[in-house]
């Protein structure tokens, strides 16, 4: 893919973000939903099939432009982003590396245009770090499958028209392709969320759900080894960079408000303190984006240490998002603690990220087995 043209989808989504959503971003989450209008623009310029290839209707970005355009999204409105993570990566890229071809030809090109939402049910009401304990089940019946259960904290599942459905029999977890008109779903919005409000999250019913054996996705027992796994690697990736872009966007709120707001006859950035504040937060957010850059360079490579960095960069991007989103409330003293100032939303979505794909505390677990397998220093044996 020629960099230059690259170059100018990610200037074009900037200047898209800076007109089309970040000036909305409160009023998308009053409303608590992004705008369909929002999301048909966002399709048409194949920004929902960024890193598909052209032969579906996508972008063809390489990882680390797919990346770029994800923080552009981010920072203008996490909810917005949310649909990016959801729909194109945990979704669509998971079809692109396990769906046949005909479940590619059929799936892929109506999300790339936008004509069909996607949304990937893994998370149920007992169940979220867990994965590998899915209580929704299956059973085969002739020439079809038969679900039934529920799922909890689905993003965009008020809204999706397809969903990957992680379910059990016995000790086997498969996955499923479903489409609402199928019958069998029905979706309830998730209400007095601290985050996320506009991003359609909702509790699925899912009863006698008949799913078309042509629609099991990869094979029967391979949900959570394959199917799973990799989703979710996808959405760690997405995730990295949409926390990266709310620290960045917490810094552009904090070193404007700076150079505007005025105590004791003069600019607050004059003062030591904050140019301190400053650039601790600055040095935090480049050095977060320089983790995601890595990860995404390692991922074009097809490096083995990819899918390592990608959790990495995932547990320090949403560490510092927390971090750098505090400092901004700092900064704003009690302006940063209402929502006339865009602050107090980027703190309250940057802790989702501490939770949302694999828990900080799981990422810990990943990066201390790293550490205990690649960093012990055999003593050498005395002489």
């Amino acid at each position: 893919m020629d960099r230059n043209f690259m170059d100018e989808v990610i200037e074009e989504a900037r200047q898209f973000t800076e007109k089309e959503i970040r000036p909305f971003a409160g009023d998308f989450e009053q409303n608590e939903q992004v705008p369909r209008e929002l999301i048909n623009k966002m399709a048409k310029r194949k920004y929902l099939a960024a890193p598909f290839p052209e032969e579906y209707g996508g972008l063809g970005l390489d990882p680390l432009y797919y990346g770029y355009l994800t923080e552009e999204i981010g920072k203008g409105c996490a909810s917005t982003r949310a649909l990016m993570t959801v729909h194109t990566s945990l979704v669509g890229e998971t079809l692109l590396k396990w769906g046949t071809k005909e479940q590619k030809e059929r799936y892929l090109r109506p999300m790339a245009s936008g004509e069909k939402i996607a949304a990937f049910a893994l998370s149920e009401p007992e169940v979220g770090t867990d994965a590998g304990s899915v209580k929704t089940s299956y059973i085969k019946e002739g020439n079809k499958y038969i679900l039934n259960g529920k799922k909890k904290w689905i993003t965009f599942g008020n809204l999706a028209d397809i969903f990957i459905i992680i379910a059990s029999e016995g000790k086997n977890i498969s996955a499923f392709i479903a489409e609402r008109d199928f019958g069998g779903i029905t979706t309830k919005p998730i209400k007095g969320m601290m985050a996320g409000r506009a991003a359609y999250i909702a509790e699925i019913e899912i009863n006698n759900l008949e799913i078309p054996e042509e629609n099991l996705l990869g094979k029967i027992g391979g949900g959570f080894t394959f199917i799973c796994n990799t989703a979710l690697d996808y959405g760690r990736y997405s995730v990295a960079w949409a926390a990266t872009a709310v620290a960045g966007a917490a810094v552009e709120e904090m070193v404007t408000y700076a150079r505007h707001r005025t105590q004791f006859d003069q600019k607050i950035y004059k003062f030591q303190t904050i140019r301190e504040i400053i650039a601790n937060a600055t040095t935090k957010y480049l050095t977060s984006k320089a983790l995601c850059i890595n990860a995404g360079n390692l991922r074009i490579q097809g490096s083995d240490e990819k899918v390592f960095q990608t959790t990495l960069a995932k547990y320090y991007s949403s560490k510092i998002a927390m971090e750098v989103t505090t400092d901004a409330i700092q900064v704003f003293g009690g302006n940063g603690c209402t929502s006339e100032y865009p602050v107090e939303r980027l703190f309250r979505e940057a802790k989702i990220f501490e939770i949302i794909e694999g828990t900080s505390q799981i990422q810990q677990e990943i990066i201390s087995r790293y550490a205990l397998s690649n960093f012990y220093r055999k003593k050498a044996k005395a002489q």
